[in-house]
């Protein structure tokens, strides 16, 4: 089978739609680069559009009615859309589900010291990273620092074109005969991927009379003094913190026909963006729909505000009962009844790398929305394998809605693989697959996307969306 070439089949008025579509889209990946920015930012647009959160809809004791549009958030790091149809909720929903976390580097607990005129906090990486693409880039600090008096300081220090930057080191190519021959995995070791955050020492002037005293560590207190003065936090106060190193600066346009979008995070805030416009840019569903955007998912998806947690089964007895059934047995038929797109990325084929793809299965940059059949590794293992009959339904739902897209496989059978929440939704019984963007340098610290695909996603995540069920 041929794969199309989206971009061959756009009128210039597509074309123009593609372009404002990635523009908002490039916005919210620049502006959003932590769980907790990004639901910070939904819960704004939802609340735009009309969305009321669970627990005041709880309080007020009104019941669910056609129409009416609900969200909840789980501790301000994943986030659930409801926007309720005409038949009841026993009968299902159409599920889109992506997650907002990505791999960075997290800033331990006791992170902050000096080592020969250098401050430098100590960081722990998060998900599956190359660790030698992290050094000698400028990266941003974001997160928030919870004092003991519950006072809460967020921080996003790197961004502006005032802020200072932060950056891992990396040793001169001068002296790197010996790094050059270690492997990939070990030429920068995790202990190693500290970013440094000063150098300048503190000046301590004595009083007329008295000795003049001298910082043990001196470039270290100056970096204490400065977080002191610009947040008001203290040394203990990282031990309450939860901050991330990213990559500084923009998503920004790629390519001299501007096609692509090169930015952090892509893997998997492409999916969560052109989820959560579908689940916004839908008024009204036959079917109740939902969005839901979850943390964790590269650690395994576990943690009270990972996939794995009972939050949303928690939130569909919520919602049954405000139905007024609060059955146990109808959230249950709720969950089997229900369908799902897994919305997360693949790996675009790369003819630089061709020999870890098989290349009639594998997902094409510009090819349009890219489904996975199954994902684990080897032999399918870890994985959530969906059905014939499923796949056929969501075909003539995506041909009826003339949107092009494209199935694939992660690489060649026996190199690697991968997997999403998909299989963790299967659990409860529901035709569940992996539906996304496919992505070139996927985990990288800068990932690049198709302005097509990024629109023929999300034009597929609407078509599904309106889709009355099999």
């Amino acid at each position: 089978m041929e794969h199309k070439n989206v971009w061959e089949t756009y009128s210039q008025k597509q074309v123009k739609e593609c372009d404002s579509f990635n523009k908002g889209y490039i916005k919210f990946i620049s502006d959003c680069k932590t769980e907790r920015e990004c639901v910070n930012e939904i819960v704004n647009m939802a609340e735009k559009a009309g969305y009321v959160e669970l627990e005041a809809r709880v309080k007020s004791g009104k019941k669910l009615k056609k129409g009416d549009k609900i969200y909840a958030v789980n501790m301000n790091k994943s986030i659930m859309l409801f926007n309720i149809g005409d038949k009841p909720l026993k009968d299902g929903m159409n599920i889109l589900g992506a997650h907002i976390d990505s791999p960075r580097l997290d800033i331990k607990s006791n992170p902050l010291y000096e080592d020969t005129n250098i401050a430098y906090l100590d960081t722990h990486y998060y998900g599956g990273v190359k660790k030698y693409q992290w050094v000698a880039i400028p990266l941003a600090l974001h997160g928030v620092v919870v004092l003991k008096d519950g006072r809460t300081i967020e921080l996003a220090v790197g961004e502006d074109n005032d802020d200072p930057v932060f950056f891992v080191s990396d040793l001169l190519i001068h002296l790197a005969a010996e790094q050059m021959e270690k492997k990939a995995a070990k030429v920068i070791e995790g202990e190693a991927l500290d970013i440094i955050v000063g150098n300048k020492p503190i000046v301590v002037k004595a009083k007329k009379g008295e000795e003049e005293k001298k910082e043990k560590d001196p470039v270290k207190a100056l970096v204490l003094q400065t977080l002191k003065t610009e947040y008001g936090m203290e040394e203990e106060d990282f031990i309450s913190a939860e901050l991330e190193v990213v990559p500084a600066g923009p998503a920004r346009e790629a390519g001299f026909d501007r096609s692509m979008v090169l930015g952090y995070g892509q893997d998997d805030r492409v999916c969560a963006y052109t989820s959560l416009m579908a689940m916004l840019d839908v008024p009204t569903v036959k079917r109740t729909s939902c969005c839901i955007l979850v943390d964790k998912e590269e650690i395994g998806s576990v943690g009270a505000t990972g996939m794995s947690s009972l939050y949303f089964e928690n939130v569909i007895s919520e919602l049954v009962e405000l139905e007024g059934k609060g059955s146990q047995l109808d959230t249950k038929r709720c969950l089997a009844n229900s369908a799902m797109l897994s919305s997360d990325v693949n790996a675009a084929f790369d003819p630089s790398y061709a020999s870890c793809f098989e290349k009639k299965n594998a997902a094409f940059m510009g090819a349009g929305m890219g489904f996975n059949k199954f994902t684990g590794s080897r032999g399918k293992s870890g994985s959530n394998d969906a059905n014939a009959e499923f796949i056929a339904y969501i075909r003539k739902v995506l041909d009826d809605a003339k949107v092009t897209y494209q199935f694939a496989e992660l690489g060649k059978v026996d190199i690697g693989g991968g997997g999403t929440i998909a299989y963790i939704m299967a659990k409860y019984g529901m035709n569940v697959i992996d539906a996304g963007v496919a992505v070139l340098n996927m985990h990288a610290p800068y990932e690049a996307t198709s302005k097509a695909d990024v629109y023929e996603t999300y034009r597929g995540y609407i078509a599904f969306l309106n889709a009355l069920g099999m």
